[in-house]
């Protein structure tokens, strides 16, 4: 009888892992269907870059961009956590820019400001200077420096131009350098003046530091700076200031990011001293905060281990000199696509599936940090991250070690022939495992790395010779709708869900062993 007994719990366990199975494989099936004939990745792209554009943090559009995410989650049937992850001061909106040179040989110009950087008053003219290198200079120029526009010595990386305590102090030093240097130059040129006949000393070269005397040129009534900039505009944040600040400490005159073929005909032009003006009309929009901002995390709860996690994620803001598509709405589309696959196959995964739509990236992973640091869920029960933030290239592909890659071959099974163009491998990583990282870097898997998370992500290639350079688009004007491929992101969807429901339906968390050497 016991004998009977046992034989029967084993038939009615191994029927039921059959239908586990075949339940299993019925829902892969239809995403694998519904990723051929009915890909959304391209609308939610569409949306993100055309109809809401450049989000940076602190904006009307982030704001948009995160309540339509949460509707877009809530509409597929999945739970939202809205979680706030701070909040900035003041916010910050941009509006239409325009500039042209005013002369014979007048030219619309091509320009930029970072975020958190002051607009004009309406249309504003002004004439040309370059600035001043000593105080010699300051002094001599000073009448002239109001309602003027104030040429840097100094390419800009991006970054707004820094008005910190910090920087005012780094100026003064130089500048105290500078007035030694000063001094010897005047003694050089009485020399070269009194010993004309002999080989003539060459002036010492000034310390350089960008804009010297900021805030004298502030005080003396400047429209503005500007400073070459290499093309595409790279054009990001006022890094060192726009959490501090406040609406009674607003920048006050503009930071102008110019095409450097430009700059360089206008700086011709004002060291000619020739009489020309420039004229800027630039619509940046500051407003009383505070502006929270928020992580969008769509759930679809765990039918067997509600509390063990399979994670996907990509960030929503965005830098707003382009409208985000790349960077990385790229990676926000396929992250909701593959959601949004899953819940239209009727998916039930074993294991909770968290599909993390993060804030703050841009600004230092403020976003996954705060999930990491405030413990939203045990870092021991997470399976798997995977990080999509990056070109729009397609999964091709996963490198895993050695103790999770019979799970990968078995979970990725279905995807080895979904694309016969490009077949899905599965490679075994050799060699030893690396250190976790004690620093923080790269994008929003790094606070899971340092804490031991695997973090494993898709290889990610071009497999058929689009030509995409991610340089081109990084932190740039040139990020936009038209830099995606359609075609790789949508594949890439149907892969992240595939996988993601894999690992959500393993038996087991994947294996740490070998993932990190400490």
């Amino acid at each position: 009888m016991k004998r009977i007994l046992t034989a029967i719990l084993a038939a009615i366990a191994a029927a039921s892992i059959s239908f586990g199975l075949q339940a299993q494989d019925k829902v892969t099936s239809r995403v694998l269907e519904i990723g051929r004939s009915d890909n959304r990745t391209m609308q939610h792209a569409d949306h993100l870059s055309n109809v809401i554009g450049g989000r940076i943090v602190g904006s009307a559009a982030l704001t948009e961009a995160e309540a339509w995410v949460k509707e877009q989650f809530e509409s597929w049937g999945l739970e939202v956590l809205v979680q706030e992850a701070g909040a900035i001061n003041v916010g910050f909106n941009r509006g239409p820019w325009f500039g042209r040179m005013l002369s014979e040989d007048g030219m619309f110009l091509h320009f930029g400001t970072p975020s958190y950087t002051a607009g004009t008053r309406g249309a504003q003219k002004g004439h040309v200077l370059i600035e001043p290198r000593s105080r010699r200079e300051l002094e001599r120029m000073k009448s002239a420096l109001k309602g003027a526009w104030v040429l840097l010595d100094a390419e800009s990386n991006g970054m707004a131009i820094d008005r910190s305590a910090k920087a005012e102090e780094k100026r003064a030093a130089v500048i105290a350098r500078n007035e030694e240097i000063d001094r010897q130059n005047m003694e050089r040129m009485r020399w070269n003046w009194e010993h004309r006949d002999s080989t003539a000393k060459e002036p010492l070269p000034y310390e350089k530091v960008t804009a010297p005397f900021y805030k004298e040129m502030v005080e003396a009534g400047v429209l503005g700076f500007i400073r070459s900039t290499k093309v595409p505009l790279q054009l990001m944040y006022d890094r060192a200031g726009c959490f501090d600040l406040t609406m009674e400490t607003l920048p006050k005159v503009c930071d102008i990011c110019l095409d450097e073929a430009q700059f360089a005909t206008i700086r011709k032009k004002a060291e000619r001293r020739e009489r020309f003006e420039l004229e800027f009309d630039i619509r940046n929009h500051f407003y009383r905060g505070p502006v929270p901002y928020h992580n969008i995390i769509g759930i679809m709860r765990g039918s067997k281990y509600p509390k063990q996690y399979v994670m996907a994620g990509g960030h929503l803001d965005s830098y707003d000199c382009g409208t985000g598509a790349v960077d990385d709405g790229n990676g926000v589309s396929v992250t909701m696509e593959a959601a949004r696959l899953l819940a239209a196959a009727g998916a039930r995964p074993k294991r909770t599936i968290l599909f993390c739509i993060w804030t703050g990236e841009e600004f230092g992973l403020l976003g996954s940090r705060h999930f990491v640091e405030s413990g939203t869920v045990p870092l021991e029960s997470i399976s798997n991250y995977i990080n999509r933030d990056g070109g729009p290239l397609m999964a091709t592909g996963v490198s895993v070690p050695a103790a999770m890659y019979d799970d990968y071959v078995k979970v990725c099974k279905p995807l080895m022939d979904y694309n016969r163009e490009v077949p899905f491998s599965v490679e075994k990583r050799q060699g030893p495992a690396g250190p976790r990282s004690s620093r923080a870097g790269g994008s929003d898997h790094a606070y899971f790395a340092m804490n031991g998370v695997p973090t494993i992500s898709f290889t990610e290639t071009d497999p058929k010779g689009y030509n995409f350079d991610y340089r081109e688009i990084w932190h740039t004007e040139s990020d936009i709708y038209n830099k995606l491929i359609p075609e790789y992101m949508e594949h890439s969807a149907v892969v992240t869900a595939v996988v993601l429901y894999g690992l959500a339906g393993l038996d087991h968390l994947l294996s740490r062993d070998g993932l990190y050497s400490n």
